[in-house]
């Protein structure tokens, strides 16, 4: 996708192309609305990033003239005015959005993923795989000549197969390509039409196109020319005895890895954006130099409009740039003194008196947030760390449930190598492949560089500072969480309440044979490190329903968010659910009521349900146990305390559902 994005804010400018660089658009950057309308009259654009305050010509008026030009490309437009006649104004002269400065990248992208979803009249490619051919132009497939009847969301996924003839899609991702929110399907339907395609390719003689990747997701099979040439390129070689458990791997695992390390690409837009205002921080140094100079021209008697107009515009721009790079409060006093500047022309003694107070406090919030630059991005570098290692952990569980391949990673740290080159011997014979850390300096470093899927840790390092319980403490905060064995010589109940309390999945005391340890983590490693549930949750409040998907998605849980407690029960059906979660109050029907309906049906009268609510009254509490919930969580919510009450009640359920089944049986 090519993206126009207009902004005269040179450093904000490139920290966004660097951004959707990274989500694979393709962008060209004007800094000026003359460079822009020049650009979109040559070039045909999917879409247009459109600051409103520009020189030359600003946002409205390009939004204004493009549209009379006949220009339907989605224009989404970004600004620090958050004044409700600023918005009515870009969106009367024809802008599609608008979100205002400073903004959240996750929210830009998601912003611009709706745009373009909308479609385009630009023309398109013939699209060809094989003998197949689909033409965009008159929505038209055929195979070997033959035409084929295919119904809308049939064509849809034909044509995203056709488009990313190499990516795997998840049944999620096709949900979110090609279905809108009006029409909120189950996964089952992503399953029904990929059948009915299959059978109408089928049909006009053509081979198995579409191949199931398992627990990955679908995408196009490759033909013979494409095979050929992938096997020049990989240069894979695997040499697989089922006698000896001899696995050979070179390339393959080496494009395993690269992949990942693509994918991981886009997680890190906050370290970027730290670059970029590091190299940049002083422009905006010198854009508070303008505004003084200003404000000293007004103490002098020297003030013009035009200055007016300079020192707004550069209050402007640091208020719609400082919140994005994290300064928020430098962001606040900008946009005071934009607020002074345009108020009125002849300021009054008092009002410049402010304004120099404001520029003196400018500067120095922005002399803190740069002395402590260094605490800020260590905390940026492990939110970024934190959600790399969750996607590599998720996509080397799914790759290794696909490859025939050693199916786990051991990190064993361990000062006493004798004793980890028996125990790596011990996995190795088992399928796991096992590395030695014989420090925690260099379990960090092998940690960040690949996330194994267990560690076997020692709690003692006589030759070192630390201890086992630092990197333990550190592994804690991973999610998923990374199952952790502890195998140490010290034995005391202070330790094992420590290790429980960290999450720690087992405590074994020296001397222990290779043997033992390693099955007890043969059998750690059979137990998901995520948990496999769906989440049902219903809340009136949209912007809460955002937070519990930002919170819990990374969990792993599978999660259906539903603002409308009238349609509950056909969501329910649609849903399975593993677990309810229900506010209390909400508009005709309260979560009370929705739990008393679970608990007088039949089928899901065993449902696990727990309760959100700012209330915290007695009445209120025992009502709703009453009601028959299993657990009640107050708000504001405590990401960690939900959580860890979703995890305890799903394992808490499936222990009591194996033990009703055992009852059963007898």
């Amino acid at each position: 996708m090519k993206i126009l994005l207009v902004e005269d804010d040179e450093c904000l400018a490139e920290g966004l192309e660097k951004a959707l660089t990274s989500q694979h658009y393709l962008v060209e950057v004007a800094n000026d609305g003359q460079a822009a309308w020049e650009l979109a009259e040559s070039i045909n654009y999917d879409l247009i990033l459109l600051d409103l305050m520009l020189p030359k010509l600003d946002g409205i008026s390009f939004c204004k003239r493009r549209r009379q030009q006949g220009d339907r490309t989605p224009i989404l437009l970004l600004t620090a005015q958050n004044a409700i006649t600023s918005k009515v104004a870009a969106l009367d002269a024809g802008a599609d959005d608008y979100i205002v400065k400073p903004f959240n990248m996750e929210e830009l992208l998601a912003r611009m993923r709706a745009l373009l979803r909308r479609g385009s009249s630009i023309a398109l490619p013939v699209l060809e795989w094989g003998s197949l051919r689909l033409d965009p132009s008159n929505c038209e497939v055929t195979y070997a000549g033959q035409h084929l009847h295919l119904t809308a969301k049939e064509y849809g996924l034909l044509e995203l197969f056709l488009r990313n003839n190499h990516r795997i899609f998840s049944q999620s991702a096709i949900l979110d390509h090609l279905w809108s929110f009006d029409e909120p399907p189950t996964e089952n339907a992503v399953r029904a039409h990929i059948k009915c395609l299959r059978s109408k390719l089928k049909k006009a003689g053509a081979p198995e196109l579409i191949e199931t990747i398992y627990g990955l997701g679908y995408r196009l099979k490759s033909t013979e020319e494409d095979k050929e040439e992938k096997s020049e390129k990989a240069g894979i070689y695997c040499q697989v005895n089922a006698g000896d458990r001899t696995e050979k791997i070179t390339g393959k695992r080496e494009k395993i890895s690269s992949c990942l390390t693509a994918n991981i690409q886009p997680l890190t837009i906050a370290n970027k954006l730290a670059d970029i205002w590091d190299k940049n921080k002083h422009k905006y140094s010198d854009r508070i130099g303008v505004i003084e100079e200003v404000v000293t021209a007004l103490v002098e008697n020297n003030f013009t409009e035009e200055l007016r107009v300079r020192a707004e515009r550069q209050a402007h721009t640091l208020a719609g740039s400082l919140g994005s790079y994290g300064f928020e409060r430098a962001d606040s006093l900008s946009r005071a003194i934009e607020q002074i500047f345009q108020a009125q022309e002849n300021l009054p003694q008092t009002q410049i008196q402010q304004l120099q107070k404001l520029i003196v406090q400018l500067r120095q919030e922005l002399q803190l947030s740069q002395d402590n630059q260094t605490i800020a991005e260590d905390q940026r570098s492990k939110r970024a760390k934190k959600q790399t290692n969750l996607l590599t952990q998720n996509s080397k569980l799914k790759i290794q449930n696909f490859l025939s391949f050693p199916s786990a990673r051991l990190l064993i740290v361990d000062d006493d190598t004798d004793l980890a080159e028996l125990l790596i011997s011990e996995a190795e014979g088992r399928g796991i492949e096992a590395e030695i850390a014989t420090n925690l300096a260099k379990a960090r470093q092998i940690i960040a560089q690949a996330r194994p899927d267990a560690v076997l840790l020692d709690l003692s390092f006589p030759e070192s500072q630390e201890n086992g319980f630092e990197l333990l403490v550190e592994l804690s905060k991973y999610q998923p969480l990374l199952p952790v064995l502890v195998f140490t010589a010290t034995d005391n109940l202070v330790d094992r309440v420590k290790v429980a309390r960290l999450g720690g999945r087992g405590f074994l005391h020296k001397p222990v044979s290779p043997c033992q340890v390693i099955d007890v983590l043969a059998e750690l490693l059979q137990q998901p490190t995520t948990p496999e549930a769906n989440l049902l949750i219903v809340d009136d409040d949209p912007q809460l329903l955002d937070f519990l998907l930002t919170l819990l998605e990374p969990w792993g849980f599978q999660l259906t968010l539903l603002d409308d407690p009238k349609q509950f029960w056909d969501v329910l059906a649609q849903s399975a659910p593993d677990l309810l979660i229900l506010d209390v109050e909400m508009p005709e029907f309260n979560g009370i009521d929705l739990c008393q309906v679970v608990r007088n049906d039949a089928y899901w009268n065993d449902l696990p349900v727990v309760f959100l609510s700012a209330r915290t009254d007695a009445e209120t509490i025992h009502r709703v146990f009453a009601a028959g919930a299993d657990d009640y969580v107050s708000k504001p919510i405590v990401g960690p305390e939900l959580v860890a009450r979703v995890l305890n009640r799903l394992e808490r359920t499936k222990i009591l559902r194996k033990l009703r089944k055992l009852v059963n049986s007898q």
